[in-house]
Parts: C-alpha cells; sequence; structure tokens
C-alpha cells in the first residue's frame, strides 16, 4: 500500500495499484501510482531498461504492480498535498495486470459537472474519484461507530426478514410474487416497524440494526427506493430515554469523526427540544433548519421536535390517518378514552412521537408504542380499518401482545441523510455506493427490465397490455 512507504527510505518495495496520471520530462519519465491509501510518485530513467521500455507505453487507469526502491524526491520537488509527498519509487520492474481503455469521463475532479446519467451508467468508474472513495469510506467509519457504541449500550445487533408481509404503513410497498402459492405475494419491509417490537415481546429489551428499507414511491434528491437506517427499539423506557441515547450517540460521533464541525446546542450543552405546535408557529415547519448561520455548512444543528399529532386528514381518501404511524401510542390512557377524544376532536389527540432533525431535514423518527393490544387495535379502526381486517393483517402482532409484552419504543435514524449533511453534498446519492437515479432507475444495471415469459409463468403472473 502507498501509505507504507514512508519508512522505508532506501529500501526495496512492491506496489500495486492504478496509473493516475503520467508526465514525461525529457527522457525521465514520471507516474503517479494510485491505490485506497492514495497517491505515490514513480520514477523511470533510461537506465532502468526493459522497465523504461515499457512505462512509454502505460497510459492512466492502467492496472500495474511495480518494483522499486524508496528514495527522497529531489529540493523542490516535494509535494506537501500528498502524505508521501515527500518520497517516490525509483521503479525497476513492471507487470501490467491490465489495461484500460479510454474512460468515458474524466475521474480527478469532483465530477459535479458530469452528466449523473453518464456518471450512474458507469458508476464503478465514478467511484474511483477522491471525493466519492471519501463519501464510502466516511459511511463506513460512520456505521461502525453506530455499531460500537450500541454494543457497548448493551444493545444485540439482531437481522429482520426481507421478505415479509403487506401492511397498511403509510407507504406503497414493493411486492415480491410467490412462485409456490400462487396469487399470493411477499413485501419487501418499509421498515422492520414490526419485527422490532416483537423482538421486544421476545424479551430482547434493546436491539439494534443498521438495516434496508423499501417504499415504493417517488424518489428526490434526500430519498431512494431503498435506503438505510439505524434502527433502534428498547423495552421499559420512556421519550427522554430514546432521545438522550440518540443525543449521546450523535454528539459523541461528531466530536469523534468530524471535529471540525460546530454544533449548535441549548445553553446547557444539550441538543434542543421543541414542540411540534412551537415549530409550526415559529418556522412553520414540523423539521426547522434552527442553524445561527445557513450559510455555513459546517454548522450542525440538531433538533428533537416532540408532541406531533396522533392523526392527519386525508381528504383525498376521506379518513384520518396517522401522522407518524399506526403503532405510536396516542397520549391517551386506554381505549375508551381514545374514542371518546377521537369521537370530539381527532385533531386534538397528541402522540408519543419525536423526530430527530439535522439542519432542516428530518433525519430520524421515533415514538413510544402502544402496547395494549384493545387501543392498537382502536387506532387501526379509526384510521378506517375494519375490525375484520385488522385481524386479518395485524393479529399475529394483536395475538402476541397478549402473552405479556413490555412497554417500549424507539426510534430510526436514516443513514444515508446524516451522512450526506455532515460530508456537504448536495443529494443522498453522493453518499450511496450504487444509488438509483432521480425517477428510480439504476441505469448502470439497467434495471427495472423485463423478463422472461417462462419467469411470468412460473410465478403465475401475465402482464397487462395498457390500451
Amino acid at each position: 500500500m502507498t501509505s507504507e512507504i514512508l519508512d522505508k527510505k532506501g529500501e526495496g518495495v512492491e506496489l500495486a495499484g492504478w496509473i493516475d496520471s503520467r508526465r514525461d520530462h525529457g527522457k525521465i519519465i514520471f507516474f503517479d501510482l494510485r491505490d485506497r491509501a492514495g497517491l505515490v510518485q514513480l520514477v523511470l530513467a533510461p537506465s532502468s531498461g526493459a522497465a523504461y521500455e515499457l512505462a512509454e507505453t502505460l497510459r492512466p487507469e492502467w492496472v500495474v504492480k511495480i518494483k522499486g526502491e524508496v528514495r527522497n524526491r529531489p529540493n523542490g520537488t516535494e509535494n506537501p498535498n500528498l502524505t508521501t509527498g515527500q518520497l517516490e519509487v525509483a521503479v525497476k520492474e513492471i507487470e501490467v495486470l491490465s489495461k484500460s481503455e479510454a474512460l468515458p469521463f474524466p475521474i480527478g475532479g469532483d465530477g459535479y459537472e458530469i452528466d449523473e446519467e453518464i456518471r450512474m451508467k458507469h458508476r464503478y468508474l465514478d467511484l474511483r474519484r477522491a471525493r466519492l472513495q471519501k463519501n464510502i469510506r466516511h459511511r463506513h467509519l460512520i456505521t461502525k461507530y453506530m455499531r460500537d457504541y450500541l454494543s457497548q449500550q448493551g444493545f444485540a445487533e439482531v437481522e429482520t426478514p426481507i421478505l415479509s408481509k403487506s401492511t397498511p404503513e403509510g407507504a406503497r410497498d414493493y411486492l415480491v410474487p410467490s412462485r409456490l402459492y400462487a396469487g399470493k405475494f411477499y413485501a419487501l419491509p418499509q421498515s422492520p416497524q414490526q419485527y422490532k417490537q416483537l423482538l421486544m415481546v421476545a424479551g430482547m429489551e434493546r436491539y439494534f440494526q443498521i438495516t434496508r428499507c423499501f417504499r415504493d414511491e417517488d424518489t428526490r434528491g434526500d430519498r431512494q427506493p431503498e435506503f438505510t437506517q439505524l434502527d433502534i427499539e428498547m423495552s421499559f423506557v420512556d421519550e427522554e430515554d430514546v432521545t438522550g441515547l440518540i443525543e449521546e450517540l450523535y454528539l459523541n460521533l461528531v466530536r469523534e469523526l468530524y471535529p471540525n464541525k460546530k454544533l449548535r446546542l441549548d445553553e446547557s450543552g444539550r441538543i434542543p427540544r421543541m414542540s411540534y405546535d412551537e415549530a409550526m408557529s415559529k418556522y412553520g415547519s414540523d423539521k426547522p433548519d434552527v442553524r445561527d448561520n445557513k450559510d455555513d455548512p459546517d454548522e450542525l444543528a440538531f433538533l428533537f421536535v416532540t408532541d406531533f399529532p396522533m392523526f392527519e386528514w386525508k381528504e383525498t381518501e376521506k379518513r384520518w390517518d396517522a401522522v407518524h404511524h399506526p403503532f405510536t401510542r396516542p397520549k391517551v390512557k386506554d381505549a375508551a378514552e381514545f374514542w371518546e377524544k377521537f369521537k370530539s376532536d381527532p385533531a386534538s389527540i397528541k402522540a408519543k412521537q419525536y423526530d430527530f432533525v439535522l439542519n432542516g431535514y428530518e433525519i430520524g423518527g421515533g415514538s413510544i408504542r402502544t402496547h395494549d393490544a384493545e387501543l392498537l387495535a382502536a387506532v387501526f379502526e379509526a384510521m378506517g380499518n375494519k375490525p375484520e381486517d385488522v385481524k386479518a393483517k395485524f393479529g399475529h402482532l394483536l395475538q402476541a401482545f397478549s402473552y405479556g409484552v413490555p412497554p417500549h419504543g424507539g426510534i430510526a435514524p436514516g443513514v444515508d441523510r446524516f451522512v450526506m449533511i455532515v460530508e456537504n453534498e448536495p443529494n443522498i446519492r453522493e453518499v450511496i455506493a450504487f444509488p438509483k437515479t432521480g425517477d428510480g432507475r439504476d441505469p448502470m444495471m439497467e434495471a427495472p427490465s423485463e423478463v422472461g415469459p417462462g419467469q411470468l409463468d412460473e410465478l403465475h403472473l401475465a402482464i397487462k397490455k395498457e390500451g
């Protein structure tokens, strides 16, 4: 690795990587060799013999392996912008591991000026640029910090199913047809919501997962059809237990990994809390940007927004729907009090919901859950579900709650959005290794794509022709 030459001056080394650039100064040939650690300058003179002759044919992005001796660069030629900028490698042997055609676009700069469709068509090349390498590697450090921190706090990481059941949870499901059970479908999870609550019934008490979620809805700069969230659930907690955990995790993470960022905190050094009503009254938004200087991209203004309404009116559907999701506990004592308030003024019912906001983006949402089966069934019915439909769609959860369920709550901060903000990127596609376009396509794999009639027959499906 190039960074390992720093203590190898005067020694022979073997390196492998990509030819990043080539410069000819008279009869001397210079190359910058690139690997995951950075760049190092290679030097060849005619006295290098066969290696020099081969070097004359090398081009950018060829993959090579070299042997040579590490030495100081001549005075005045050092490069302070490189970790290895004081040194160079005098090459004695070269082996070409693979050649490269001319690239469809340059990878030396930030790449913002290049058409995104072309960048994503050749995403494996786009990912070679330093900016995206940094984003992906920093994303790894962020998720590793989350895992380590929560593990130290007694949480267990538990994987939950990707193939699940379609249930009404707010967004449109991605459906997966079953080959073995004709006419039946799995659904990809919008979140592990029911599974993590069932883990609380199972006595896990402290669960987390860095998980993929899927929602078949319109995309935009900070949203994708599939996304990643830090999913957390805890038993025997109240709202402050959950938000306090998240506050400590994120403040410590920023101080450790992004020490140059300025944190905007309240006078006691904590993340401010603000009620939904105050946020709407003061800012006209439930995810306000409370930075002191919105032109400073290195200022991070976290905020918890609390006391959301439980319900909102859906005019097109002529029904009340949950603002967060139906598993959020309304601020009522029991089902009887719930129905009393719902019949008189549904909009007045508050929820034990809290959103996690950063610089005007919602980066997470959570709540204390309803663990009373009768109250949960009442919420579903209030949202327009018939009792028999509630039993068909959520009977497994209601039955589980009949066997002794602890009070519990959780939160699910989005990983993509958070990385986007701390890396000062304009959209989440810049911090995801293989994202979809703004309209949900993958130009590289050409997905979504048609499938053959044989596959459709196996799944008992037929394509309905338009017109």
